[in-house]
């Protein structure tokens, strides 16, 4: 039996008309969960460094670094002003960021990327893995990294800014972005997400690599309380004793992550 693709062209349609609302929603809810944010894990102070969107800056990232500041972690934004895709700028500085990061302060860097700004993060990962901790995509199709643009959209923006990206990559080699990383990974992906297909936000899971779901708008990840605790417990992992997430059972908190 041939299935009809009208309902997912139309949920699909709904979804993206109501990204803004439901991003709001996702603002209105942090205010009402700080109290149990509060009483989020924190773990040994190392370098974080977090990657906007496309066409986002650090603007967008303020309240995720606000965050993870606040849980003791010394933070950056990527300082590179609005992303519109990988650029010679993007492609030649951000190896460079992750590596004096890591160099100052002795230790490797655990990357935050927002939707484009996690394929960002999985590629410094695969060339340089000596230099990351970790690695966080909130929202990112890194499975479609490399291939022809899948309709949804942030695929139709990527493209329109395809003019001005360079041929080259952050990182060189073959095999799917979507493979496990030589570092713990956790893809983060809503079902809800209005801007890109959430399938194409998940790795092969591993020894160290998770997907790990979340009910939210992609333009409200930075700033979803069940978001910020997941960062928050990633973070937390110990470096040579990485996890895998659990949903927490208290204070009413698993009910925020939907079964895989």
């Amino acid at each position: 039996m041939i299935r009809d693709p009208a309902p997912d062209r139309r949920r699909a349609v709904v979804l993206a008309a109501t990204e803004p609302g439901r991003a709001l929603v996702s603002a209105g809810a942090l205010a009402a969960a700080l109290p149990l944010l509060r009483r989020a894990p924190r773990g040994d102070p190392h370098p974080v460094l977090v990657l906007p969107g496309l066409l986002a800056s650090d603007l967008s990232t303020r309240g995720l670094r606000t965050w993870v500041s606040r849980l003791g972690y010394p933070v950056v934004g990527w300082a590179l002003g609005r992303n519109r895709g990988p650029t010679q700028e993007v492609v030649d500085e951000l190896p460079r960021l992750v590596e004096r990061l890591a160099r100052e302060h002795d230790a490797p860097v655990s990357i935050v990327g927002w939707s484009l700004g996690g394929i960002y993060a999985r590629r410094l990962a695969v060339r340089a893995p000596e230099h990351v901790r970790q690695v966080i995509s909130l929202g990112s199709p890194f499975s479609l990294a490399g291939r022809p643009a899948d309709g949804s959209p942030g695929a139709r923006v990527f493209q329109r800014y395809s003019p001005q990206h360079t041929d080259r990559r952050i990182a060189a080699g073959r095999g799917s972005l979507a493979r496990p990383l030589r570092v713990p990974s956790t893809a983060v992906y809503s079902r809800w997400d209005g801007v890109v297909d959430w399938r194409a936000c998940r790795q092969q899971t591993g020894p160290r690599s998770e997907n790990v779901a979340v009910r939210c708008s992609h333009l409200g990840m930075g700033y979803d309380p069940a978001v910020l605790w997941l960062v928050a417990d990633r973070l937390a992992q110990p470096r040579d004793a990485w996890r895998p997430f659990v949903r927490p059972t208290r204070f009413g908190l698993g009910t925020l992550f939907p079964e895989d």
